[in-house]
């Protein structure tokens, strides 16, 4: 084994530039004194679940940002979303704080990469002020180069670069069947749709005639009128009973309005309060780019303007790397356009340089961090959490603050370690402008990096929550408790063995996905894979969706839809990928992906209802003496129900208190305590606890708690097993992480029976994991193989990957510099390969 790497040089920490904690008891703290250096790099380590985040982000963050609130006016403080006080006795030496965390992007496409950098708001400054004018056109304000301004949305497609129709084809899919047989799928179902084929019947139409034998007249009258007729309604009766009882002058069962397929679904698109109404009538409209705007949500006239010989729209779309080559010359004033401008507008052409200069500035630090490929016009939404986090990060490099606590959530997830490398030299960058990072990170080679490391532990849960350790890094080696030090000194072995023989291959053929351009590429069946790559390479377009796209194809298994936030329609369109399996699918016969999307998007979903195994606890319950002498069934222990919830906050454990100059608090529930449950459920009992006590303990305390109980004991030894045990049984959805998310799938998938032939995918399942969690969760995923599955990986993860069975590595730089397979075989064939980016880093873990 090679030596630990030698600890970089560092100055002593200042002991008068300490942060002081006293006394916090945020979450599984206890009552930890510590006290953390300014003006340095300090990294908080320890197992998930340990307690580092509810001491930078529950404690130190917490406190900060409350006295910052103290500050404001209390009408303003009202319009803030503001954290609670923290638990803890005393913080002294707290400067202001910034905090950089794991979250989604918002839930709009009008929110992109430029909006969030706000190089948008330079690049509509450049073409105001330095852009060429066609003749005649007076000069635009940088607002009319903005799609979300009335001064430059297009006026037909309203800047969403989209227009949205419907069509006989989108409102009647299936053309064989008769309208009543609901041949009008856009029709509203149950009673509002059996009222206007009622209506049809008294309007004199054939509602029985394939839709297809209908005359055209007819269809097109049905779909796309505009007039509303007011007829009698003969419920249930024929055609023919209709026209008698009409000849007849019966009295109708009502008078019913007529409403067009084609006005129904606009309507109700743009008035309905119903997020699933919405969503229902928005399948029926079709989708297609503005012909006013080509897709690029401007006025014709901002179109008109360019700059370096394209549009806005156009510059928008390119990788920032291509961006920063095209404003190059201008920025150091040559080139063409810079003649031109030096000869005829010499003062545009010193406009020019500044913004130019400020945004090669300003792109430089993005590509620094790996995000070179993006384009400005890039929706958030699309963005993973950590790609998210390092725009924010690169915005606050050049914001020239000082003084400022940056508080980070993990900054490498999802980087390679090439990008890694990038982001510690940014991170040097804040701190050499007089500012403190508190860093909360499991990447070893971030930890390396530090001034200094508060490693909480020893394990997660109850069972950490103590600072086991808090200065320079050398010093944690003496600290026999602490799980980091094993693996941030070399401590603890590789998982090598033989590699597995493939039984198989699955080859993919023409993958053409975002930058996969035609790829042909094999994944050996019956072994673990890894698949490797800078950000941006294209490993996650071919596993993530082409890989699961095709295999799901073929398998004739219908892919989860994707949950997403905000408006159906203002939301980029998915392309499908395309390619074709050559060979491997008769060695497949089902698949599973495991993802980090939530588990559930509000706090009524939980570990407990997500895995199932609240069902057994709930029919325990039942099951009780006092449960059967009151004829509580298993649904009164619900709190999604009426009957054994609470009736005050319905469930919900909490309840919203309005404050006329102070914004809205959640308090517990006055009634229920925070329990959600009414008084006679928690009356009943299991071995002394009550419903509500079950569902606060961890899985580690339940499997202690549930000995005698078979199928809870599976249940919970496997969410064990992959390091969940810290987490509560009634911990909400929306509190956890995608990687926790990931790893409950995970875990519920793995009690599953298994018979072999699954192919299972993963993208990045380590995130948000120490190395000794890793450690745990690759002992599962290998039993998968062992069962006579294939896993397949994506994944950054160096111990991971020389772990692995097989390694294909997509390269080798991110967006139009990738694509492509540069390197594949063992992890010892890959890591000799000089064009892969990955084979460097992987040979040095190899070899330790």
């Amino acid at each position: 084994m090679a030596p630990p790497k030698a600890p970089r040089s560092r100055k002593t920490p200042d002991p008068s530039g300490f942060v002081r904690v006293r006394g916090a008891r945020e979450h599984n703290l206890k009552h930890v004194d510590v006290d953390i250096p300014r003006d340095a790099l300090v990294v908080f380590t320890g197992v998930s679940g340990s307690g580092k985040s509810s001491l930078a982000f529950g404690t130190l963050y917490a406190e900060a940002q409350r006295r910052y609130f103290e500050s404001v006016a209390p009408y303003a403080r009202r319009l803030i979303d503001q954290v609670g006080v923290p638990e803890v006795d005393a913080i002294d030496g707290l400067p202001p704080a910034v905090a950089l965390q794991q979250h989604r992007g918002a839930p709009t496409s009008r929110s992109s990469v430029g909006s969030v950098t706000t190089l948008s708001n330079s690049v509509r400054m450049l073409y105001s002020r330095a852009g060429h004018y066609p003749p005649k056109l007076e000069r635009l304000d940088s607002d009319a180069f903005s799609p979300n301004t009335p001064a430059g949305a297009c006026p037909k497609c309203h800047g969403i670069g989209r227009v949205f129709e419907v069509t006989e084809r989108s409102m009647v899919p299936d053309d064989s069947l008769s309208i009543r047989e609901r041949a009008v799928a856009a029709w509203p179902p149950a009673w509002h749709g059996q009222n206007l084929r009622d209506i049809l019947v008294t309007l004199g139409y054939d509602i029985d005639k394939p839709w297809r034998d209908l005359p055209k007249k007819d269809r097109q009258w049905i779909l796309f009128t505009d007039e509303q007729p007011t007829v009698p309604v003969y419920a249930g009766f024929t055609s023919a009973e209709v026209k008698r009882a009409m000849a007849r002058k019966e009295p109708p069962s009502y008078m019913g309005t007529f409403t067009g397929a084609k006005r129904y679904v606009m309507t109700t698109f743009a008035t309905t309060q119903s997020a699933m109404m919405k969503k229902r009538v928005a399948r029926y409209m079709v989708a297609s780019d503005c012909s006013l705007c080509e897709g690029k949500r401007l006025k014709r006239e901002s179109l008109s303007v360019t700059f370096a010989g394209r549009d806005i729209g156009e510059l928008s779309l390119l990788p920032l790397e291509q961006v920063a080559e095209l404003i190059k010359p201008t920025a150091e004033g040559k080139g063409k356009d810079a003649d031109v401008m030096a000869r005829e507008h010499p003062e545009k052409l010193i406009v020019a340089q500044r913004i130019t200069q400020d945004l090669l500035a300003r792109i430089q630090v993005l590509t620094d961090l790996g995000l070179g490929y993006l384009s400005l016009e890039r929706s958030t939404p699309t963005l993973s959490p950590g790609e998210l986090q390092r725009l924010r990060l690169a915005t606050q490099v050049r914001s020239n603050l000082f003084g400022v606590v940056y508080v980070m959530d993990e900054p490498s997830a999802g980087l390679h370690p090439a990008d890694t490398e990038s982001l510690l030299t940014a991170l040097d960058r804040l701190k050499a402008a007089g500012n403190s990072l508190f860093v909360v990170e499991h990447e070893v080679d971030v930890i390396r990096h530090a001034d200094w490391i508060v490693d909480v532990g020893p394990a997660a849960g109850e069972h950490g929550g103590r600072v086991l350790y808090s200065g320079v890094p050398e010093g944690l080696a003496k600290v026999e408790a602490s799980r980091t030090r094993r693996y941030l000194f070399e401590e603890e072995a590789l998982r090598r063995r033989s590699p597995r023989k493939p039984t198989g291959r699955l080859r993919l053929e023409g993958v053409k996905r975002n930058n996969l351009r035609g790829l042909d590429v094999d994944f050996p069946l019956g072994v673990f894979t890894t698949v490797t790559g800078v950000s941006g390479s294209g490993k996650s377009s071919l596993v993530s969706q082409a890989l699961v796209e095709l295999v799901a194809g073929r398998l004739g298994q219908a892919l989860a839809p994707e949950e997403e936030e905000g408006e159906p329609l203002d939301r980029e369109p998915v392309l499908a990928s395309e390619g074709h399996i050559q060979e491997g699918m008769e060695s497949i016969r089902r698949l599973v992906t495991v993802d980090q999307k939530p588990i559930g998007r509000t706090p009524r979903s939980n570990l407990a209802t997500y895995t199932g195994l609240f069902d057994h606890v709930r029919k325990l319950f039942a099951a009780t003496p006092l449960s059967k002498s009151r004829k509580y069934g298993a649904g009164r222990f619900s709190f999604n129900t009426a009957g054994g919830r609470c009736d005050t906050c319905e469930g919900e454990g909490f309840v919203s208190v309005e404050l006329l100059f102070l914004p809205s608090v959640y308090a517990p529930c006055p009634t229920c305590h925070g329990t959600r449950y009414n008084a006679k459920t928690l009356e009943v009992r299991y071995r002394e606890k009550n419903i509500a006590d079950v569902l606060g303990l961890t899985v580690d305390g339940a499997f202690d708690f549930f000995t005698e109980e078979p199928p809870l004991q599976r249940a919970l030894k496997v969410l064990r097993d992959v390091g969940l045990g810290y987490l509560r049984l009634g911990q909400p959805a929306t509190e956890l992480s995608g990687g926790e998310a990931q790893r409950i799938k995970l875990a519920t998938e793995l009690q599953r029976t298994q018979h072999g032939d699954t192919l299972y995918v993963l993208d990045e399942p380590t995130t948000g994991l120490h190395p000794a969690d890793v450690d745990k969760l690759m002992t599962q995923l290998e039993g998968l193989v062992d069962a006579g599955n294939t896993v397949i990986v994506v994944e950054h993860d160096l111990r991971v990957i020389a772990a692995s069975d097989h390694v294909i590595d997509v390269g080798p730089g991110a967006g139009n510099a990738g694509g492509r397979v540069v390197a594949q075989g063992t992890p010892e064939q890959v890591a000799k390969v000089k064009e892969s980016r990955t084979a460097p880093y992987l040979g040095r873990t190899l070899g330790r």
